[in-house]
């Protein structure tokens, strides 16, 4: 969906939001994952704009479905005006397959600061029972100080459950969102560190903000197509506080990419079927710099033989254009001979009332009037 249309959506949204009372007994994010997030540079998060493209395989190696991850960035606006534009990543997953034969849907996009910050989140889930499609449709919107939320149930094309509820923005840092928590995994992949104790904000199933964790398993070997590649393993925990909690472990290549995803408890793996092409991150080498050396060029044999040859060269090229131009001579011969017999103080002015009846543009006037009076080329000098 476009950024005009989408924002223009989800302004209409949240215009029908009720402003209630923010949330309580909202946990609080550790300062080691503050400090995380605060720390994050841009150089950084522009490596990490790429698309990933893995298949879902059942527990027998049967392929049941796609799932592909895109992050670029882009400019955001709120209400969908070209003003006020802000630097962000827009994040796009969509997962496809098939569960016990039943479709199944799921599909986020997502604007997210340099910070990790989410702006605006659309998520939508949906499954096909026969001819009994069901949706979950859920929008996160930050306007001003409000975070709010908006979780929609769509039967037969139906709204049959509306939750409306928000928070207070001040409450969340540390926050990340799912869409967030692609680019945070990537980043994290690229650095094969995470932030030691950090505990973080994440939204639950019911996008009821609860804590989360990241955890490094270290390096592991993995095939890819015919070759077996290092691969870097994360585990994300979501620690829903009315549910189990949550774990997926992500393994990545030494650029981020997405080699393979595993929910914990799920029959079903993501993996990719070939090696894609690494992100070569080496800085181009400075420019050499040298210091300025004095040039004896007459002093030199091969620069000073340059010079006599392009002075004998000028020579003749000059030589040849007087030939060419008899009446150049003659021009000279009676500018100097009529400048020696008048004998002028002023040659400059002289010299401009000599040449100008020569001047198609000049009309036509009486010769040297000007002789004795102060010359304005002077005072143009």
């Amino acid at each position: 969906m476009a950024l005009s249309q989408l924002s223009s959506l989800l302004k209409k949204e949240s215009e029908a939001v009720p402003v209630d009372a923010p949330r309580e007994k909202i946990p609080a994010a550790s300062k080691q994952a503050v400090d995380f997030l605060s720390l994050i540079g841009t150089k950084e998060l522009k490596f990490c704009t790429f698309e990933d493209s893995l298949v879902a395989v059942s527990e027998i190696g049967q392929p049941i479905g796609t799932f592909s991850i895109s992050v670029k960035a882009v400019c955001y606006s709120p209400g969908g005006w070209e003003v006020d534009l802000e630097d962000c990543f827009l994040i796009n997953a969509n997962s496809k397959g098939t569960i016990d034969g039943i479709p199944c849907t799921i599909s986020i996009t997502g604007y997210v600061t340099k910070r990790l910050e989410t702006l605006e989140q659309h998520t939508k889930e949906s499954m096909r029972f026969r001819d009994h499609p069901i949706e979950t449709r859920t929008h996160v919107m930050k306007r001003q100080d409000q975070l709010f939320v908006r979780k929609t149930i769509v039967e037969r094309d139906q709204e049959i459950q509306v939750d409306c509820f928000s928070y207070k923005w001040t409450k969340l840092p540390g926050l990340i969102s799912e869409s967030a928590n692609l680019l945070l995994l990537r980043l994290m992949a690229r650095r094969q560190s995470v932030p030691q104790n950090a505990t973080f904000l994440a939204f639950d199933n019911e996008h009821h903000i609860c804590t989360s964790n990241y955890t490094a398993f270290g390096f592991q070997k993995q095939r890819v197509g015919k070759e077996e590649v290092d691969v870097f393993v994360i585990e994300r925990a979501v620690h829903s506080v009315t549910d189990v909690p949550l774990a997926w472990q992500f393994y990545f290549l030494s650029d981020g990419h997405l080699s393979r995803r595993v929910q914990v408890g799920s029959p079903a793996i993501m993996v990719i079927l070939k090696m894609p092409i690494l992100i070569d991150t080496d800085e181009p080498d400075p420019r050499p710099t040298f210091d300025k050396v004095t040039l004896e060029w007459d002093e030199d044999p091969e620069l000073y033989s340059l010079f006599l040859d392009k002075k004998e060269e000028l020579q003749a090229s000059h030589a040849t254009y007087v030939r060419r131009h008899p009446e150049l001579t003659a021009l000279l011969a009676d500018f100097l001979q009529l400048l020696l017999l008048r004998k002028p103080e002023d040659v400059v002015t002289f010299a401009a009332e000599f040449f100008a009846p020569f001047s198609s543009q000049r009309p036509p006037g009486r010769s040297f009037q000007s002789s004795d009076r102060p010359s304005p080329f002077r005072s143009q000098m």
